[in-house]
């Protein structure tokens, strides 16, 4: 029989630890340029680690949303319209609001797991469980 320690040690292995959630989370703005008819971000690949989701992930739903073509290339997202700024980082925003930010505690520290073919919202902050309605 184990000892409450040997037991709460154990507990503590399996518990993912949630770090740096202090603070606002405030997502960085895009940076880059238009050339021709298509427009580059230069930084797609430092705001999916900021949000921690996979990269591809985020430009599929980017993509999607903005009804653009585009590819990743050199860590730089290419996208084959012309596009402003500002309607990028709102489609980054609305990302941030479905796949990312809890809805109980409004805590960025989430995971997407999914459970019988519906993919969830698994808060480490808070315990939730939410489910993603939006579909990529």
């Amino acid at each position: 029989m184990e000892t409450y320690e040997q037991l709460l040690e154990r507990a503590y292995e399996k518990v993912k630890i949630v770090e740096g959630a202090s603070g606002r989370f405030d997502i960085p703005k895009v940076i880059g340029q238009i050339e021709g008819k298509s427009t580059i971000i230069t930084n797609i690949a430092a705001i999916a680690g900021y949000i921690r989701r996979d990269l591809q992930h985020l430009v599929k739903f980017l993509q999607k949303e903005l009804a653009a073509p585009g590819k990743i290339e050199n860590d730089r997202l290419i996208l084959q319209t012309r596009l402003n700024s500002a309607r990028v980082n709102e489609k980054i925003q609305l990302y941030a609001k479905e796949f990312v930010i809890c809805p109980v505690c409004q805590k960025p520290d989430t995971e997407i797991i999914a459970e019988h073919g519906i993919k969830y919202k698994h808060c480490l902050a808070c315990g939730a469980k939410s489910p993603i309605k939006h579909k990529i």
